[in-house]
């Protein structure tokens, strides 16, 4: 290790962009740290040799040779001496790849550099060397897009743990991608050889959660005529990935807190213990506090589950990724067959402005639609327009299915409040109130969709006319005068 005359760390600079080295050697410089620039590996690699420099900052990306791939040689002849990366190719893979090579810090292009300072510090203050990593094939199709800061930040977080397997809890609205960031952290861990199994708590009934998990023996219940291996069996040297966690019913999340802390457990019916070794990764749209609080979430499961968490970021909090998003989902449609189609800048430019309540995955949806639907080769910004009828949803539509959220979350958010008012009779009444707080908006949603002609709506609704005129009378609901 060199240091210069009093005591001064130096720090090793490799980049082909003369403009970055003259930032660093000049923040670096005002910080009390020696400099040595240079634009290329070779030097960089001669430097490292002859015992020179505390700490390697490196591009990928270099005339000669990959930033990445000196990492290792690095490590083999210094174990000790900290490399940071950075990269202007700001995707997942890069981030896995320079964590999964040893580096000790990820920073992607443009970085901040008070940011970039603290890293420094860390770097030369950290008293022991990280273990290589194993590095894992890279795919060619990323499973995650996106140059935001938000989204650099995820693929740190997916970096940083895939020489671990600490529990996992990703939080994020619906149709941000929680089960991309799950498989993510399966394909680029130490895992990835074992099976990733993945269960949804929410598309499940209640009184087959614990049968789907644990499975069950001959004769545990009515119809069980043989044997059933549960998810965690299945998941036995891999992922198990519990979706919506939040949804789990409360028998459930007593026999998973057991498995977290014993490793083992009971197939329903069974006597004998089954000893699993499964990472959990869970997922949730939901406030699992206001769960906790209300009795529905048990505490002492959220802290085992809650180990690592990582939020994803809705598409309004990362519009720079929707542009790339949206044309990454016109290509993979042409590769999937459809007529492939491009996207004009003011196009993308009009898309930046709509909520996408329905996140990556209205997204989605919209382009493939398009692929499909719209007869010109190009998507301009009449047809953006068009289709996200000119602009957000209306104040507190976000509040509605019109914003994509979960049913179940619409009705337990405002039943909450409907059950709080004042009850006339304890019999029947609570039914009756439920089923006209959702019948009413309901009807009155496909008859201004219909323009208040009730034959239209009737046959939407799968109801017979007099039947619907019935409901109709019994609601109050108002219709336009004039339509059969």
């Amino acid at each position: 290790m060199s240091e210069a005359a009093g005591g001064a760390a130096t720090v090793l600079v490799a980049d082909d962009d003369r403009s970055i080295r003259t930032v660093l050697s000049q923040a670096l410089g005002r910080s009390g740290y020696e400099v040595r620039c240079t634009s290329n590996a070779s030097t960089l690699w001669r430097w490292v040799e002859e015992g020179e420099g505390d700490l390697v900052i490196t591009d990928v990306v270099m005339p000669d040779e990959n930033g990445l791939d000196l990492i290792p040689r690095i490590r083999k002849i210094r174990p000790e001496l900290r490399v940071v990366v950075m990269s202007a190719q700001s995707t997942l893979l890069t981030a896995v790849k320079a964590a999964q090579q040893g580096a000790f810090e990820y920073l992607p292009k443009p970085f901040d550099l008070k940011e970039l300072l603290g890293v420094v510090a860390r770097a030369l203050a950290s008293p022991a060397a990280l273990r290589p990593g194993e590095a894992a094939e890279a795919g060619e199709r990323l499973p995650l897009i996106g140059r935001s800061p938000a989204m650099q930040e995820i693929y740190r977080s997916i970096a940083r743990l895939t020489t671990a397997d600490l529990t996992v809890m990703i939080t994020g609205e619906s149709g941000t991608g929680k089960e991309l960031v799950a498989r993510a952290l399966h394909d680029y861990g130490r895992r990835r050889g074992g099976p990733f199994v993945a269960i949804n708590m929410a598309a499940i009934p209640r009184e087959l959660v614990e049968t789907e998990l644990f499975g069950h023996e001959r004769g545990a219940f009515t119809g069980a005529v043989g044997r059933t291996v549960g998810r965690f069996q299945q998941a036995n040297g891999g992922t198990l990935f519990l979706d919506e966690i939040g949804d789990m019913p409360p028998e459930a999340q007593t026999r998973l807190l057991r498995v977290l802390q014993e490793g083992e457990f009971t197939s329903v019916g069974g006597r004998e213990p089954i000893k699993v070794n499964v990472r959990i990764i869970a997922a949730t749209h939901r406030e699992l506090s206001e769960l906790i609080r209300r009795g529905l979430f048990r505490e002492d499961l959220f802290y085992r589950l809650n180990v690592v968490p990582i939020r994803l970021p809705p598409l309004r909090e990362r519009v720079q990724d929707i542009a790339p998003l949206a044309r990454h989902f016109l290509e993979r449609a042409r590769a999937d067959g459809l007529a492939g189609k491009l996207l004009d800048a003011e196009a993308a430019e009009q898309m930046q402005k709509y909520r996408w309540p329905g996140n990556v995955r209205e997204l989605e949806n919209l382009m493939r639609r398009l692929a499909v639907l719209h007869p010109g080769e190009t998507i301009t910004r009449e047809v953006i327009e068009a289709e996200l009828r000119a602009g957000p949803p209306p104040p507190g539509a976000e509040s509605g299915l019109a914003a994509g959220v979960p049913l179940s979350e619409i009705l337990e958010r405002h039943f909450q409040d409907l059950l709080a008012r004042p009850v006339e009779s304890s019999e029947g009444a609570i039914y009756e109130r439920v089923l006209a707080e959702i019948e009413r908006p309901l009807i009155r949603s496909v008859l201004s969709a219909t323009r208040g002609n009730q034959t239209k709506a009737a046959a939407m609704l799968g109801l017979n006319r007099n039947t619907l005129r019935k409901k109709i009378r019994d609601l109050e609901i108002p219709v336009l005068r004039g339509v059969g």
